[in-house]
């Protein structure tokens, strides 16, 4: 009886080891797994432990719901105003519905890259060079747009599309470089231009008031001179003899004659 005894508990153990390992399935938090019963979709398991019937349920693909990341890169595409550029994009997606990445797709993984390859030559195409340039995000939205759209029907969401780099022909380049130099060199003089103009206008404002106050004329020239004498240095300062006599630098009498002259004009 005792060796009855143990010979059904190790029978017993042998056959919870074969269940253990023909039933029992682990699946991660980030994983699920799809089931086939004899052939036909019998439903998605996971997290965690599940069973399965042994010999008729069956588990031959595994989907990882993390966000995906693939970098594209469309080399050589024309744009819309014929110019060729090399773009290279990221793209952030992740499976939302496994019954339809397995059902619906061969490989979703590579399907979704191929789609957005062609979905970024068909938007490099439809834009002109200045909108690829300037208008990234739009470009980012309206291609995330549109490729969340051509793989819903296979359970993957696109999460975000963003371009990273974009490189135009070195001539092309040289050339817009030039062109950029020559419409702020236009810009500088249009500013230069009007500064010179609003210049003008104040001297000829200032000119109708010397015109009307001699005197103001000969304090200016004199506080000029001033100026000049009072930032010293060995510089010699030629002054015309006409502006000596005007302003009557020639003595006291002079300079008596222009406090005179200022006393009057007050």
């Amino acid at each position: 009886m005792e060796g009855l005894f143990i010979g059904f508990i190790f029978l017993g153990t042998v056959f919870i080891v074969l269940f253990c390992v023909f039933c029992l399935r682990i699946c991660t938090e980030w994983e699920r797994k799809v089931v086939l019963r004899l052939g036909r979709f019998a439903g998605v398991r996971g997290p965690g432990i599940f069973l399965l019937l042994p010999l008729i349920e069956t588990t031959p693909v595994t989907i990882d719901l993390r966000t995906m990341t693939n970098s594209i890169s469309a080399e050589q595409t024309l744009t819309r105003d014929n110019v060729p550029v090399n773009v290279d994009t990221v793209v952030y997606w992740r499976v939302v519905e496994p019954k339809l990445a397995v059902l619906q797709v061969a490989d979703y993984d590579a399907a979704v890259i191929l789609a957005a390859q062609t979905a970024l030559r068909d938007m490099i195409g439809r834009s002109d060079l200045s909108e690829v340039l300037s208008d990234r995000a739009g470009l980012d939205k309206l291609m995330t747009q549109v490729l969340d759209a051509q793989t819903e029907p296979w359970g993957v969401k696109v999460e975000s599309v963003q371009m990273r780099d974009i490189k135009i022909p070195d001539n092309l380049q040289d050339a817009m470089s030039r062109v950029a130099q020559a419409a702020r060199e236009g810009q500088a003089r249009m500013l230069l231009g009007d500064s010179e103009l609003n210049i003008a206008k104040r001297f000829a404002d200032a000119g109708k008031v010397y015109e009307q106050n001699p005197m103001a004329v000969h304090l200016r020239g004199m506080n000029m001179l001033y100026e000049v004498m009072k930032a010293g240095g060995t510089s010699t300062v030629i002054v015309p003899s006409t502006a000596v006599e005007s302003m009557s630098f020639g003595g006291i009498t002079g300079v008596s004659a222009l406090a005179k002259a200022s006393e009057q004009t007050e």
